[in-house]
């Protein structure tokens, strides 16, 4: 594969809603095929809206490389609840961190040339594990370095040269103004009140942000929006407006922060 000279033919498994499309576009990496493996409908509908040309796999068990043709780029952020630190760290006997060895199974399938898993931060023994499969240690990426997001990942490729983004000194107030303090109410947190959070906004979650975190300016809690959220995964603004705010907001805390993926991508060329 020559990549910047020629398009290229791409695999993304647990697909989402497609950052890495979005992240490609971003590297000026131009794409013959992508196929997507993903199950969630909701997740499927705002790929679809905005990739038409996305070629839906399905169940990622049920995908197989005599299906596809040559594939250059690998990509997959497997479910992250059985590794994570905010999750109950079930390890590899949860069903979800399961889906892990799917990745492991078709990478050796479909040997691509270059591939790239993310995951959530974990003990020290899962990531251990993970980087034996793969053959290679983790590079640890806050997203706060390109966005006004504070969120820690961990990104394990074969992509040569991968160095820390630069830091773009974004902060929250840049997308929604002056303000106090994040509002945090303590279920599931530990923890209430105003937060000032150092003018970065605490991490996106699939759930409970719309429910738990408020920006409070001048005395007042003000929800989070749609627009906000994007804004935070350096998405496009109304990528995910075909679904409920509720719904978006829950993909977009499942999603990539997409200008970290297009920096780790930027490498290829």
């Amino acid at each position: 594969m020559s990549v910047g000279k020629e398009k290229i033919n791409v695999l993304s498994l647990f697909d989402g809603i497609s950052c890495g499309q979005i992240a490609l576009e971003r590297a000026g990496i131009e794409v013959e095929n992508y196929f997507a493996s993903e199950i969630d409908k909701y997740a499927m509908q705002i790929t679809m809206a905005n990739y038409p040309n996305t070629k839906q796999l399905g169940d990622v068990k049920n995908v197989t490389a005599t299906q596809l043709p040559k594939i250059d780029l690998l990509i997959g952020g497997s479910p992250c609840q059985g590794f994570s630190f905010a999750g109950k760290q079930l390890n590899f006997e949860d069903p979800r961190s399961k889906l892990f060895f799917e990745f492991v199974r078709l990478k050796n399938e479909v040997n691509p040339t270059y591939w790239l898993l993310e995951n959530n931060r974990m003990k020290k023994e899962y990531q251990d594990i993970i980087s034996n499969y793969l053959g290679v240690e983790p590079i640890k990426i806050n997203s706060s370095l390109v966005s006004a997001q504070n969120r820690e990942r961990l990104y394990w490729t074969n992509i040569p040269n991968v160095t820390q983004p630069k830091d773009k000194k974004i902060m929250l107030s840049d997308i929604v103004g002056d303000y106090e303090g994040i509002w945090v109410y303590p279920r599931g947190y530990n923890k209430g009140g105003v937060q000032s959070y150092k003018g970065k906004s605490p991490t996106i979650t699939t759930s409970s942000w719309e429910h738990n975190f408020f920006i409070y300016r001048n005395g007042n809690k003000e929800p989070f929006t749609v627009d906000i959220c994007e804004k935070l995964q350096t998405l496009p603004v109304g990528y995910t407006n075909v679904l409920s705010k509720a719904k978006a907001i829950k993909h977009i805390g499942n999603s990539w922060t997409v200008d970290v993926i297009a920096h780790i991508f930027s490498f290829l060329r």
